[in-house]
């Protein structure tokens, strides 16, 4: 049900629930958790939102922990909404999130909304290179083999929108995995500016779905 992605000399899984797993590092990321998004809503007068997103996101990451069973769960940054969100999860949340942390390495990615280290356990880094690869939350022009996140982009396929990776020859951008995340169009400048002629969306839900990148 998942799209293999090929960057540099790398073979990696693209979800269909949006992460990403690299098969050869035993390594899964996932980008934009924006854990604690309604409550920081709720903290700054915005909209009221049932606070269920934190548990609908760690059910889909416990999902796609127990399927790859990866040695390392990578985080692309935002995976806090802020980091009074870090401090203040729910203690069943809590005792959730370490129980998928425990007896693996767990990297945190600096993100906007999180620029911060937190209290719940981890590696905490600005960007992370692994062989050829480098990961950063937010995409750098110019950047080669890059995987990065926070533009939580998403692509229509008859007249539904949906959470898309981008993916070219140079760079792939992973769709946000939290609920209650938006959306950027593939269409915005800002992403045709930094995606290839050619790139594919690759368009998460029940199977990865591949489509050119509209522009």
């Amino acid at each position: 049900m998942h799209h293999i992605v090929t960057l540099g000399a790398e073979t990696l899984h693209a979800l269909p629930s949006g992460a990403l797993y690299w098969p050869a590092r035993s390594l899964l990321a996932v980008s934009d958790l924006h854990f604690g998004k309604s409550a920081r809503l709720a903290r700054r007068g915005g909209v009221l939102l049932p606070p269920y997103e934190t548990r609908a996101t760690l059910d889909r990451l416990d999902a796609d922990i127990e399927r790859t069973t990866p040695a390392t769960v990578l985080c692309l940054g935002d995976s806090f909404d802020d980091l009074i969100a870090a401090e203040s999860l729910e203690e069943s949340d809590a005792l959730w999130l370490v129980r998928l942390m425990a007896g693996r390495e767990w990297i945190w990615i600096q993100g906007n909304h999180d620029p911060g280290p937190t209290s719940v356990g981890g590696t905490h880094r600005d960007l992370l290179r692994i062989g050829q690869l480098v990961f950063r939350h937010i995409a750098e022009p110019g950047e080669n083999l890059e995987i990065s996140g926070h533009y939580h982009p998403k692509a229509s396929l008859a007249g539904r929108s949906r959470p898309c990776f981008l993916a070219d020859t140079a760079r792939i951008i992973l769709p946000a995995y939290g609920a209650y995340t938006g959306g950027l169009r593939c269409e915005d400048p800002v992403l045709g500016t930094l995606m290839q002629p050619g790139a594919l969306a690759i368009l998460t839900g029940a199977k990865a779905l591949v489509i050119p990148m509209p522009r």
